[in-house]
């Protein structure tokens, strides 16, 4: 078996794309294998990606200079406010003297009392401090983290719009836009408000250590060690989570892209049900993200473990070493008590830090891809100021010996070594099969891609020479795939005038323009007869309208600004017949005076050119006008020949009479007046209705009668669809965390040993709080009795040992337990999530709100967030509650006194948590709606880079995307201000409570009713009961966090769409026989519930029948094929299959019996196996199956002509291969299904003649056997159909076979005589 043969491929359907490292090592192998230097150089120009090497330092390279004043001000407060809190262990220091003092009778009590006021008077201004500095710190971190996540959200998105296309064909948008999401909240993580807290602890620690060192520097000395041993297990481990880190979020990025591109195209996949299957491919991306994840966490669990333990084996030997300084009589009991509350505290600190550092880990590793990327020097920059701008431009343009090669496809020369000419102010058309290299040379014009030898020539000069932005706004672009951005109609066509010389004018003659331009597009009149006009939303890529209706804008949008030279790349490929003649006679006028350029599959647009090219393989076969070219009766004869009408279906004419064809036809004046308004849309949500004019009376009368129906239908009571109804519920915080455990109900084992663990390691603290008192009471003990008290002491530290010891244990298991539940939450909710989106209808992602990079910003952002309540945070929440409850306990059985006056502060630290808790939500509600709609903008243009670049767009994006994040930093600095004075307040009131403890407690020892031994443990355990309680709080932003994403989750999984593809319901459908009527329906689209789209059609098909249904664009054609995909319900009426409604059966059955060829190709990712076998969900699909789909869709001597076969990638969004290679192998997948009913919605529109030709026979082929309903614009294609419905305002005007309505000369012959190509051309 060769081994490009399909079964030969080595990777699975579980495995799309590989991932970002072996993509770079393929390409560093595919590029060495270019045997020419220069062509090297250049390839690796275009794809290479040079890795970022960053550090925390680098995460503030977008910092202005005022953010580095406020950074500088809050960090000096950070570290001011964190070296006043170690102030206390002086007081408490001097305190613990002054109670031995006062014990032994050495100070009187009025003196005793006098100091223990001033003590609390201290630690009062000290609270006060505390308050303000934290307040500040947190304020200045919290804005300028935002300000500068802002600036990189702003310079990403930069870098991305000043690549070069060839860029775009390696790294997907679907991960560009998790990027822009998801990894910049990560690096704002690493430069907000955890940096401040960051800088606290250290802080803390280093003044604490300080305070020891002026004490009893040898003591101090020896209890230091310890730390230099967390700094290298830190320092060790860090290294490892960083890369760890990296790697995940590469392969989430992965999945993110896979996901966009699912969810951007979700009818295909609703129509092929192959949602599940997609499903799993998208679980190996987060399989692989999973694994590096955990890697990741429990790294950090490790580490906090052993940092844990060695400050439990610091205090065992601080109170050893320190009880021989008290014997030798080098230190006081003041000093080792002031001394080991420092080191407590301090280490405390220090442990503090590890959670932090997590966010800045994972900051410096997500810092590393997003700089990358920003730092990448694109070889084709348009927004740079560099190359010549010409002060005239006549339009010439020159090909000389060029040679190109796809970056992607280095293997495979696209063009050999082209000469060609457009000569200036001419029409030049190039025609030619699929990959023949058209689109290629209208890349290179608009330098898409550098050729990798010869020269592009405007008016002599080389284009490399030209500045960039300058070329391309000299040239206005129509794809063949019509790209419109989420605006109004009118600020769609405006785009065109980006870069003009119209781009500053008044607003009202902007306005004129665009009417102007629409009118010459015929797209005025359907505009007009919308309720809002020209100000009419049309939502995502314009999927409120018909692709007829796209192109006619973006015709409109292209001719606006009156271009040097028109580039129209299948221009008019989705018009029906007749707003092809207006559209095209149009386009022949605004062609004189300028270079246009024309790429065609559809013969009679281009006519009338001055000269046609004609391409095979990359070079030229043949070139001369129409005329010329079929005297010469070579291949664009053969071309013409193919898409010929004949006069009796089955019946081939003589070659030699193709020139006299028109005389078969009749002989009816076509008038373009009397269409002037014969194309108004009804087809999408968005449009109006207007009125339909016909040529003849009968269908006329036809008309008249469907609109008294429709009035009729009109004022029946209309079905409300389901999806909105539906609004967002308000879940209870029980059902939330609920919801958020479930994920982790398979994994009760590791869950109940992190929760167990979490209870030891709670438990830690209270433990060491008795062990604290015993060795302060037994290191106070006379120095006449020494040998007691290094014996007490000894035994003391030994159970520190053993307390560490346990701790380590305890911590490393919980850590790792808990990393393991995180990653398998996330793997699952992100799993679920991407199922529930695959499971919503169409309605629902029809909605503004639910477009691609919305749902694919939530997949990437909004579901890691769920880990607040989980993993760490979890058993963070457990360990301090634990901690909690153990203190109380033990205080109130040690002194219940004392502990029940400190306990009275717990509920005012408390509240104030939950406060700040509280106003954090709210604040990340609006944060994520505000990040969502620009996340949405971004990957929209993004998406579109193609359009972007050709129409110089970079600038608006880039303004009008700052406009968006500036808004939310003003909203975001409201919140802080509020949400910053409450965290201050809850570690102020620490020291508050520690003052209240030291009078009280001072006052029960100075009266003698306590011993040092209860105030100790009562001090220790309360205090630090309520410091634990307070850094709970610090977990209020992701627990938050993980509440709003919980809910938003819930509340898309709580919604149970009308039509939904996981229910069991309706009556399972094991055969289909291929009857199918539409009864009466009526239907509109839940956008636009009063605009109606099908008026009462009916019509009915016989099994194994060829139905075609045709009309001008936007009359319903289209949407009976989505009718029939049941991607909607009627509003009234019914769909019947087999005699059956199809509502009342299970859809999933009633969809397997179906298979669907949309007008836009719908590929993935992947090779090109993947791709075809996505048209069947399941494992088993022979070789033999496979193969015969690909020859029945002429598509396998294409596959098997490519280097790899048929284990060729296709790139994101199949950009590798040309429209119609895309078009063929989407015709494969469908008719790997074997379907009974196949639907084939302009499945022809993107081929050649000659491939047209091939696959119209196999399709004709193909349907034998099945009921086949084609929609076509393309006459030619349906002429030997069993049966024609000619529709018109949703309602059919005309039907019958090809010859019969040839007969009744009424709109559908008009339809046929506007497309003949033998017809002779029209006088003007």
């Amino acid at each position: 078996m060769s081994p490009s043969s399909p079964s030969s491929s080595p990777t699975t359907t579980s495995g799309i794309l590989s991932s970002r490292e072996a993509a770079s090592l393929q390409d560093h192998n595919v590029i060495c294998d270019i045997p020419d230097e220069d062509e090297r150089v250049i390839f690796e120009r275009k794809t290479a990606v040079r890795s970022s090497k960053t550090n925390w330092l680098k995460l503030y390279r977008y910092a202005t200079v005022w953010d580095m004043v406020f950074v500088c001000v809050a960090s000096f407060c950070a570290i001011a406010g964190g070296s006043m809190i170690p102030l206390t262990t002086v007081i408490f220091g001097e305190l613990a003297g002054n109670l031995q003092l006062v014990a032994s009778d050495a100070i009187g009590r009025p003196k005793f009392f006098q100091l223990l006021n001033s003590t609390v008077l201290y630690s009062i201004y000290l609270s006060i401090g505390i308050f303000i500095l934290i307040y500040a710190a947190t304020v200045g971190f919290i804005y300028t983290g935002d300000h500068i996540a802002s600036k990189i959200r702003q310079e990403y998105l930069r870098a991305i719009l000043r690549q070069n296309i060839g860029y775009f064909d390696r790294v997907g948008a679907g991960e560009l836009t998790a990027s822009i999401t998801s990894d910049i909240n990560i690096i704002q993580d690493g430069v907000s408000q955890k940096v401040a807290l960051t800088m606290t602890s250290v802080a803390t620690f280093v003044i604490a250590f300080i305070i020891g060192f002026t004490r009893s520097w040898k003591l101090t000395l020896i209890c230091s060690c310890t730390v230099w041993s967390i700094v290298a297990v830190m320092g060790y481990g860090s290294r490892l989570s960083i890369g760890y880190k990296k790697k995940s979020l590469d392969a989430s990025a992965e999945g993110g892209s896979f996901a966009e591109e699912v969810l951007s195209s979700v009818r295909n996949a609703t129509a092929f049900g192959t949602q599940d299957k997609l499903a799993r491919q998208h679980c190996s991306y987060l399989a692989i993200a999973e694994h590096w994840g955990f890697r990741f966490r429990a790294t950090l669990g490790t580490m906090i473990g052993i940092l844990y333990s060695f400050l439990y084996l610091n205090y065992g030997l601080a109170f050893w070493a320190g009880s021989k300084f008290v014997v030798n009589g080098s230190a006081t009991l003041s000093d080792i008590i002031t001394i080991i509350f420092a080191i407590i505290m301090g280490s405390a600190s220090l442990s503090q830090i590890g959670p932090n550092f997590q966010a800045l880990a994972a900051g410096i590793a997500a810092s590393s891809k997003v700089y990358a990327t920003i730092d990448r020097i694109s070889p084709l920059n348009p927004t740079t100021e560099v190359g010549t701008r010409l002060a005239n431009v006549e339009g010439k343009v020159e090909f000389r010996d060029i040679k190109h090669i796809y970056p992607s496809r280095p293997d495979t020369v696209v063009l050999p070594g082209l000469n060609l000419e457009f000569p200036a102010g001419k029409m030049t058309a190039l025609v030619g099969a699929s990959g023949c290299g058209k689109s290629s040379i209208v890349g290179l014009l608009e330098r898409f891609y550098e050729p990798v030898a010869g020269a592009i020539l405007l008016d002599g000069h080389d284009i490399t020479g030209l500045n960039l932005r300058w070329l391309r706004q000299q040239m206005a672009l129509v794809q063949q795939e019509p790209v419109l951005f989420s605006q109004s109609i009118a600020e769609n066509i405006r785009n065109g005038l980006i870069g003009s010389t119209f781009e500053h004018e008044p607003e009202q003659q902007q306005q004129d323009r665009i009417i102007r331009a629409a009118k010459l597009a015929n797209a005025h009149g359907f505009i007009s007869a919308l309720p809002e006009g020209y100000n009419t939303y049309i939502g995502e890529r314009g999927f409120l309208l018909s692709s007829g209706q796209k192109q006619r804008i973006s015709i409109a949008r292209a001719v606006i600004a009156d271009p040097k030279i028109l580039l129209l790349d299948e221009a008019t490929s989705a018009l029906d017949n007749k707003s092809e003649a207006i559209v095209q006679k149009a386009l022949d006028e605004s062609t004189k005076g300028r270079t246009t350029i024309v790429i065609a599959h559809r013969l009679s647009t281009v006519k009338k050119a001055d000269r046609i090219v004609v391409l095979e393989n990359g070079c030229i076969v043949e070139q001369g006008t129409h005329k010329t070219l079929l005297h010469h009766r070579g291949v664009y004869f053969n071309f013409v020949s193919a898409q010929r009408f004949v006069d009796h279906p089955g019946e081939e004419r003589d070659e030699d009479v193709l020139s006299t064809a028109s005389s078969t036809l009749p002989k009816k004046e076509f008038r373009s007046h009397d269409y002037e308004f014969a194309f108004e849309d009804f087809d999408l949500p968005e449009l109006g209705t207007g009125v339909i004019s016909v040529s003849t009376r009968d269908s006329r009368a036809v008309v008249n009668d469907k609109n008294h129906r429709v009035k009729q239908a009109s004022k029946m009571p209309r079905r409300r669809h389901k999806h909105q109804e539906d609004g967002n519920v308000r879940y209870s915080l029980w059902s939330i965390l609920k919801f958020i455990l479930s994920f982790n109900i398979g994994d009760a084992l590791f869950m109940s040993l992190g929760l167990i663990c979490s209870i030891v390691v709670g438990a830690g603290q209270p433990v060491q709080g008795v062990l604290l008192g015993k060795a302060v009471v037994s290191i106070s003990l006379p120095l006449s009795n020494s040998s007691r008290l290094r014996s007490e002491i000894d035994f003391w530290a030994l159970m520190y040992l053993m307390l560490g010891l346990v701790e380590l244990i305890a911590i490393v298991a919980q850590g790792v337990a808990f990393a393991y539940c995180s990653e398998r939450l996330i793997f699952r909710a992100k799993d679920r999530a991407f199922r529930t989106f695959l499971r919503q209808d169409i309605a629902f992602m029809d909605e503004k709100k639910n477009g691609a990079g919305s749902l694919t910003s939530f997949l990437s952002t909004e579901i890691n967030h769920l880990t607040g309540i989980s993993g760490m945070t979890l058993g963070a929440l457990l360990s301090s509650g634990t901690t909690l409850f153990a203190a109380v306990c033990i205080a109130l059985a040690i002194g219940w006194k004392l502990a029940l006056v400190t306990m009275s502060t717990i509920p005012v630290v408390l509240g104030c948590g939950v406060l700040r808790s509280w106003s954090l939500r709210r604040f990340d509600e609006n944060s994520k709606a505000a990040y969502q709609e620009s996340a949405n903008y971004a990957c929209e243009n993004i998406n579109a880079m193609r359009t972007v670049a050709s129409f110089t767009m970079e600038s608006k994006i880039d303004q009008d995307y700052h406009r968006q994040i500036a808004k939310q930093g003003r909203t975001s600095l409201k919140s802080n201000l509020k949400t910053s004075s409450l965290y201050a307040a809850s570690q102020s009131l620490i020291v508050l409570c520690s003052a209240l403890a030291f009078w009280y407690g001072g006052t029960l020892v100075g009266s003698g009713e306590y011993g040092l031994l209860q105030f100790t443990i009562c001090f220790y355990e309360i205090i630090y009961g309520v410091q634990t309680a307070g850094a709970v709080f610090s977990y209020a932003p992701d627990i938050g966090k993980a509440l709003n994403a919980g809910s938003a989750l819930k509340n898309l999984e709580d919604k149970r769409p009308e039509i939904d593809t996981w229910s069991t319901e309706g009556k399972s459908v094991e055969t289909v026989k291929g009857d199918i009527e539409f009864r009466d329906v009526h239907f509109n689209y839940p956008g636009r519930p009063n605009v109606p789209v099908l008026q009462g059609l009916n019509f009915t098909v016989k099994s194994g029948q060829y139905v075609a249904i045709v009309g001008a664009s936007g009359c319903g054609k289209s949407t009976i094929i989505a009718m029939l995909e049941r991607f909607y319900n009627p509003v009234s009426g019914g769909v019947l299959v087999d005699g059956k409604d199809i509502s009342r059966l299970n859809v999933n059955d009633y969809r397997s019996h179906l298979a669907l060829v949309s007008q836009e190709p719908v590929l993935y990712g992947g090779t090109i196996k993947e791709n075809i076998l996505l048209g069947i969900d399941s494992a088993d699909v022979s070789e033999e199956r496979l193969l015969l789909a690909c020859q029945q869709a002429n598509t396998y001597d294409f596959i098997m002509s490519l280097p790899d076969g048929f284990n060729t990638e296709c790139g994101s969004k199949a950009i590798l291969l040309s429209g119609g290679q895309k078009q063929r192998l989407a015709i494969a997948r469908a008719l790997l299904r074997n379907p009974r009913i196949l639907l084939l919605d302009e499945a022809t529109s993107a081929l050649d003649s000659e491939s047209e030709k091939i696959v119209q026979q196999a399709l004709d082929t193909a349907a034998k056997g099945r009921t086949t309903i084609a929609v076509a614009h393309n006459l030619r294609t349906v002429q030997k159909a069993d049966m024609i419905y000619v529709l018109e305002n949703g309602a059919v005007v005309e039907s019958g076979r090809h010859d019969e309505l040839m007969a009744l000369n009424g709109v559908y012959t008009e339809l046929v005589s506007l497309q003949n190509l033998a017809q002779p051309a029209r006088s003007n």
